[in-house]
């Protein structure tokens, strides 16, 4: 497919946005499309730590790059949530941070109910539609971690999906850049999304978690596939949970590469 035609695609008509709302127990505040179905949350009492064990695993790009220098590096979230991947990227990373989001809704309810900040020089949250924005060529290139969590208020499956999509995500990185996705499950929906980000990326350059409790699976997918040693991952796993308190040496204990 053409990236005119990927655009036009892009730009058919799309359902109307559901309206967002917030539940709140006291301890967390969890954010919904009108539904039942959580999509994101935050800790009242600490806003900038990140409380879902699935989002905290899209954060495992940091196991594949140096600690030192980390604040010159980009992050980019589609899907922006509650906001729990922007805030730690942004105030705790300290990095360059790029939002798309689609619904202005959920964009002010990030910034009227779970603490995520104004645009600064480091911060810039767009209303925009991934599928178009993927195919901007002054972002290619230029992502460190690209971290992809687009599901509508059914939550049923992803709502970007292809492997054309996969491979515009892919064209964003920069050379050691890594995707996380998150998938829904290991259902024949996993299976299949899992064919195209391996369609995409190559498949010695994708690695999955195990599934959490809730279901959901998180998938790594690298700019350049690499290997690195198990001595080094663990260093680089103790390394990020002193410097951020991110449990990084339980995510080796649960994470693979898909192929050998």
């Amino acid at each position: 497919m053409t990236k005119a035609a990927k655009s036009t695609q892009a730009r058919r008509a799309q359902p109307a946005l559901p309206e967002v709302q917030f539940a709140d127990d006291g301890v967390v505040r969890t954010l919904h499309l009108g539904t039942e179905w959580v999509q994101g949350s935050m800790l009242i009492d600490r806003p900038y730590d990140i409380e879902l064990e699935y989002v905290q695993r899209m954060m495992a790009w940091l196991l594949f790059v140096p600690a030192d220098g980390i604040t010159k590096r980009h992050a980019m979230q589609l899907g922006l949530g509650a906001g729990a991947l922007t805030k730690f990227c942004h105030k705790k990373l300290r990095l360059r941070t790029t939002v798309i989001e689609l619904n202005p809704q959920v964009i002010a309810a990030c910034r009227g109910w779970f603490k995520l900040p104004p645009d600064d020089a480091r911060l810039q949250v767009r209303l925009a539609d991934a599928g178009l924005a993927v195919l901007d060529v002054t972002l290619h290139g230029t992502v460190d971690a690209l971290q992809v969590d687009l599901y509508d208020q059914e939550a049923a499956s992803p709502v970007l999906d292809s492997a054309d999509f996969y491979a515009d995500c892919r064209r964003l990185l920069t050379e050691d850049g890594a995707m996380t996705v998150n998938l829904f499950g290991r259902s024949s929906s996993y299976e299949a999304s899992l064919a195209r980000i391996a369609e995409a990326f190559g498949e010695r350059a994708v690695w999955a978690f195990r599934p959490t409790r809730e279901g959901n699976t998180v998938v790594l997918a690298q700019r350049e596939a690499s290997r690195p040693e198990r001595a080094d991952l663990l260093a680089r796993a103790a390394d990020i949970e002193s410097r951020w308190g991110l449990p990084a040496r339980k995510w080796l204990r649960v994470l693979g590469p898909v192929a050998p």
